[in-house]
């Protein structure tokens, strides 16, 4: 039997993370329009579950399908009914409202736009960089990412309280649309040039790649120039925050000159 200390810790957890559990909760969210970042399903659940897809699909919100196991663990023992939300912390926007306050600083648009960045801590941190580097903005895609979640403005600092973050449905798509406005696309390989050699002054969108995989294929084709950095040791690799920090930096350096 747990004790009433775990109890409390657990309800303490799921308020922190804005769980939204239970069918009717969950409809009647939706139904307010309540700024919801994605829906965790058992796809074995039946009948009210299928408003909820629905309703998930008008809003355009991302649905994941897992296992009961996972949202009882979610939801710290409490009743989900085979269904939970996770509310999101603050308000995407455009990604005409990132060019417009460049626009209005006067400055070449800096962007970073992170290609299936999952890891809430990296985003986190990619958000703080990039805050303190001056970057106007970061783009993320609607499916296969981490979001603005509690992890990610705990990790960033503070700075994705004051980073404007807006999420695509198709980040390729969003990438052309950058370039016909003028924006240098650099994307982040193991196979592209040393980035110390690169010109990355003007406008620049920063492409920054997932953990484990790097950009995918068609992000990697869609980039005006691929970077990469000199590794000396055994390990070939490094996190994808700390690779994005300093390929920002030197943009920072570059624009300084």
């Amino acid at each position: 039997m747990r004790d009433k200390n775990e109890k409390t810790k657990n309800t303490e957890n799921a308020a922190e993370e804005e769980l939204i559990l239970g069918r009717n909760p969950v409809i009647e969210a939706l139904k307010a329009d309540k700024l919801i970042d994605i829906i965790f399903v058992n796809p074995d659940a039946k009948g009210s579950i299928s408003l909820i897809l629905k309703l998930a699909r008008e809003r355009d919100i991302p649905v994941k399908q897992v296992r009961e196991q996972k949202l009882d663990f979610m939801a710290h023992g409490a009743a989900h009914q085979g269904v939970i939300a996770i509310g999101a912390c603050a308000e995407y926007v455009e990604v005409d409202d990132i060019l417009k306050i460049a626009a209005d600083k006067g400055e070449d648009p800096f962007i970073i736009i992170c290609d299936e960045i999952e890891d809430p801590h990296n985003l986190g941190a990619i958000i703080r960089t990039a805050e303190a580097a001056g970057a106007h903005g970061i783009i993320i895609p609607k499916r296969r990412s981490a979001s603005l979640n509690h992890t990610v403005f705990k990790t960033s600092a503070g700075a994705a309280s004051w980073l404007p973050v807006a999420r695509v449905a198709n980040l390729p798509a969003a990438v052309d649309d950058l370039k016909k406005q003028g924006i240098w696309i650099y994307g982040t390989d193991g196979a592209g040039e040393n980035y110390s050699g690169v010109d990355m002054r003007g406008p620049v969108g920063l492409v920054v790649g997932s953990e484990g995989f790097g950009m995918g294929r068609l992000m990697k084709e869609k980039c005006d120039f691929l970077l990469s950095l000199p590794m000396a040791g055994k390990i070939t690799s490094l996190n994808a925050s700390v690779a994005a920090g300093i390929f920002m930096y030197e943009v920072v350096r570059q624009r300084a000159k």
